[in-house]
């Protein structure tokens, strides 16, 4: 897959996001897994599938979220055709993941900084297929804008 040389930047970026949530994943999964939470309470998981350990919790962060986004990072380095597809299914992942993790336990500040860089991911995307072009570039952003596409 090649990519439009004014997207090379932001594939950059897309992969280096992408690599950095699949390690951040894999790091929460093993605290999850083998510190019973690092920290959390298990009575946050009280009335949940998963209230007697956070072993399932850290399997399906370390396994979906770790694996989607390692997937990802690799298809983009490699330059596979269907880099960018399972570039947004990791980014969506990690939106899912958030708001479910928001409606079990609650709210932390760390939702919100994974929820952007999930967001990010989905930009980074869009930008990259050039759906986004004023993030590409700022002057084919203009000018598709004055000649009235959209």
């Amino acid at each position: 897959m090649n990519f439009p040389l004014s997207s090379k930047a932001l594939s950059g970026v897309l992969i280096a996001l992408l690599f950095f949530d699949a390690v951040s994943s894999f790091a929460g999964a093993v605290m999850a897994i083998f510190f019973n939470g690092a920290g959390v309470p298990l009575e946050v998981l009280a009335g949940t599938w998963f209230q007697s350990s956070f072993l399932v919790l850290g399997l399906i962060l370390g396994i979906i979220l770790g694996g989607t986004h390692t997937v990802a990072a690799i298809a983009m380095l490699t330059q596979r055709r269907w880099a960018l597809l399972a570039s947004a299914v990791a980014g969506f992942a990690m939106l899912i993941w958030n708001f479910t993790e928001l409606a079990i336990i609650g709210y932390s500040w760390l939702q919100s900084v994974y929820f952007g860089f999930g967001a990010l991911e989905l930009i980074l995307v869009l930008a990259v297929l050039g759906i986004a072009p004023a993030i590409v570039s700022p002057r084919q952003g203009r000018a598709a804008l004055v000649n009235g596409a959209s």
